[in-house]
């Protein structure tokens, strides 16, 4: 696939100085499904001779807890990403074509994973480390480092703001940092169950991996 979206991907009830793990444990525990749109900014590191580039694309968000979401890009190219709670299925576009991976070998423990997965801290804390960062931006913020050392993420940032799902930041092994932004967020609504549904289209091209 030319371009695999790193996956990203508000919490009802908010108190006064609420830490980044309590934001982060009241959205685990009362936000069931939710929608928002989102821009992501994607940097590459500098490297000797070519300087700092990066990559901005939006769209939409949606996902239904345990495991269940789409991410639909709508610029600069269009790309669906959809996880049905058994099958990672990215569908490029502009170019026809599908890739289908089995969804726990696919998503590890990637910030899809730490936002969508999990239906208790507990379950959280089995593939993360949560540590409480200073506020900053206006943001209540939690690292969640994995706890395999297998996968290429190094660390997660999450941030919430005036009791909302705000930010996700990810750092990867190659130093890549992604950073996606959400508005418009909307916890606990009515979805229904195919937006969580993916059939390739008549002609595409499907890579099973």
């Amino acid at each position: 696939m030319k371009r695999l979206a790193t996956l990203f991907i508000a919490t009802c009830v908010h108190f006064a100085g609420a830490t980044g793990l309590e934001s982060l444990e009241s959205f685990v525990r009362t936000v069931k499904t939710g929608k928002a749109d989102f821009v992501q900014t994607v940097t590459a590191p500098a490297k000797e001779g070519v300087a700092t580039r990066s990559k901005t694309s939006s769209g939409s968000f949606e996902f239904a807890r345990p495991g269940r979401f789409r991410f639909h890009y709508a610029k600069p190219f269009e790309q669906t990403i959809v996880a049905d709670g058994q099958t990672l299925w990215v569908h490029d576009v502009d170019l026809n074509q599908v890739s289908a991976r089995a969804q726990a070998q696919a998503l590890g423990s990637t910030a899809a994973a730490l936002i969508t997965a999990a239906q208790d801290m507990a379950a959280l804390k089995a593939d993360f480390v949560l540590e409480n960062q200073p506020d900053e931006d206006g943001q209540e913020w939690v690292q969640a480092t994995p706890r395999a050392k297998d996968g290429t993420v190094q660390h997660l940032r999450v941030g919430f703001k005036a009791g909302q799902l705000s930010t996700l930041e990810m750092l990867d092994s190659f130093g890549q940092r992604s950073q996606v932004r959400f508005s418009a967020f909307q916890a606990n609504v009515a979805l229904a169950a195919a937006r969580f549904q993916f059939k390739p289209p008549v002609g595409a091209d499907v890579v099973r991996q």
